[in-house]
């Protein structure tokens, strides 16, 4: 099996046709969008050259998974914004900042996970509890406050920039507070609960 360092090969052909070496099957777009979701670690080659053309695959599965579901996770604000810095001076360290974010976004929702099952265990409530949206809402609206800071820091004569430091000191106050709520609340749903069942 062909592999280099624990990632799968893919090798993509002429006609389109995606050839997963690991498994020896013909793969589709959906089926690396699953392997992506799992955490599976692979990278495509043009089959005739071998160039490595993982990125512009990446970036086909984005494009198909925003057309079908309805469902885009990048806003046409954040697009324009992400067009403009093609061939800007930014445009070298853009990569390396939304690298960063996604990586402390991901970090910040194990964060809050694992604060829940800390605070209320294996109760029934613990073990059935969604994260409400109103949560995620917010915690979207602050990353996405935070890149606008960010933006603001490295663009000519930008007002009161905004170090990294204290936005993600002010990131992790609203954080402990949005806890804070959700545990008051989860309460307050047990209580109910209780009674009930009484």
């Amino acid at each position: 099996m062909a592999k280099a360092e624990g990632e799968t090969i893919i090798k993509k052909y002429a006609n389109r046709r995606l050839y997963n070496t690991g498994t020896s099957t013909y793969v589709t777009l959906e089926d690396l969008a699953k392997m992506v979701k799992k955490g599976e670690e692979f990278s495509v080659q043009d089959a005739k050259t071998g160039e490595d053309i993982t990125h512009s695959v990446l970036t086909q599965i984005i494009f198909e998974q925003e057309s079908k579901t309805g469902n885009t996770l990048l806003p046409v604000s954040f697009l324009r914004q992400l067009i403009s810095f093609y061939g800007d001076q930014m445009q070298m360290v853009v990569p390396t900042y939304l690298e960063q974010s996604m990586q402390a976004f991901t970090d910040q929702q194990v964060q809050m996970r694992e604060q829940v099952t800390r605070a209320f265990g294996e109760t029934p409530l613990g073990k059935n509890l969604q994260v409400p949206m109103q949560m995620m809402e917010d915690q979207v609206r602050r990353n996405t406050e935070m890149f606008r800071q960010a933006v603001q820091m490295f663009t000519p004569f930008a007002a009161a920039p905004v170090s990294p430091a204290q936005a993600a000191s002010s990131s992790r106050k609203a954080d402990a507070r949005d806890i804070d709520d959700l545990k008051e609340q989860l309460r307050s749903l047990q209580s109910r609960l209780d009674s009930l069942g009484a």
